[in-house]
């Protein structure tokens, strides 16, 4: 029954993908940023936040004007996806929970890329471990790493989890081959534990951070006593919401940490995807795909191959 269930809410979400994100995302097999590759483009003007690493010396010393050269991107994509499963996604209060939410992103980024003939791999940090999926192409291996991200149980409160930060730093030992690297979390861990590894990764490959928020951690309801529970730890506390003072300092404190995680992820040199458990993800991943374009066009970059960054 499990695995019928799987397989109707797997489908209804391909649809919803290829119906309403394909058109969009496919086109000539191009991406929204530089993309990983060995074979060098066209010269052009530096522009402020190039790598200057790119830098054409010999173009720039004929023209006395810094340029740059791209890359083309590979005809293959790797793609590779950091899936935060701990207890903290293991919440919903608005449409979906969060760790649905994700499952959808993951979805996305998989049906989007599979059907190009790249190769899709993930790593699952879910009840004190970390679950690895080898990077390989085809439908079959695509919709078993989903089924099996459909599957994972809820975390018991109080069983350690894996942290995005080590697990970032071991998917950037694995990882050989430049690609994408989504990371899909809540990154409700300090910033300095995952900020540096996500830069270390950034500095190889596309990387990608969708951001997976619900709108009860931002704000706090006016609902009389309201018992509080730790999903990573299972602590119980009752708090009065009545007080209008406690809200508004919630709400500050909530902003104040989305703040600095977007802060870290810009540092970090990742692109920065915010998806609600209250919000149409698909407008919201389009409006990320329409900017990131948009970007690329003004800086004259040349798009890489089948990435969603």
């Amino acid at each position: 029954m499990r695995h019928l269930l799987s397989e109707r809410v797997l489908r209804r979400l391909e649809l919803t993908v290829v119906r309403r994100l394909d058109g969009l995302l496919q086109g000539d097999h191009r991406g929204l940023t530089p993309g990983p590759g060995g074979e060098l483009a066209e010269a052009r003007p530096y522009a402020p936040g190039d790598d200057v690493r790119r830098m054409d010396w010999n173009v720039t010393a004929r023209t006395a004007e810094p340029h740059v050269r791209d890359l083309i991107a590979d005809r293959e994509l790797e793609t590779w996806v950091l899936l935060d499963a701990s207890a903290s996604m293991d919440f919903g209060t608005a449409l979906m929970e969060k760790r649905e939410l994700a499952l959808a992103a993951v979805a996305a980024i998989g049906f989007l890329t599979e059907r190009t003939g790249n190769r899709v791999g993930a790593h699952l940090l879910h009840g004190g471990e970390v679950r690895r999926f080898p990077a390989r192409s085809g439908r079959p291996h695509l919709m078993a790493l989903l089924g099996a991200v459909f599957a994972l149980p809820r975390t018991v409160p109080g069983t350690p989890a894996p942290r995005v930060g080590p697990a970032a730093d071991d998917l950037r030992r694995v990882v050989r081959r430049r690609g994408l690297v989504v990371v899909v979390s809540d990154f409700l861990d300090p910033p300095e534990t995952w900020e540096r590894p996500l830069r270390h990764l950034a500095l190889r490959h596309q990387l990608l951070a969708v951001e997976v928020v619900d709108p009860r951690e931002l704000t706090l309801p006016d609902v009389g006593v309201l018992t509080l529970v730790d999903p990573e730890t299972g602590r119980r506390r009752e708090v009065s919401t009545a007080g209008g003072r406690l809200r508004e300092r919630y709400a500050e404190a909530a902003a104040g940490q989305r703040a600095a995680i977007a802060t870290a992820l810009r540092r970090s040199g990742a692109a920065h995807l915010r998806l609600g458990t209250d919000r149409d993800w698909v407008r919201d991943l389009v409006r990320h795909v329409v900017l990131q374009r948009r970007l690329a066009r003004a800086r004259g970059v040349s798009g890489a191959r089948g990435g969603v960054a």
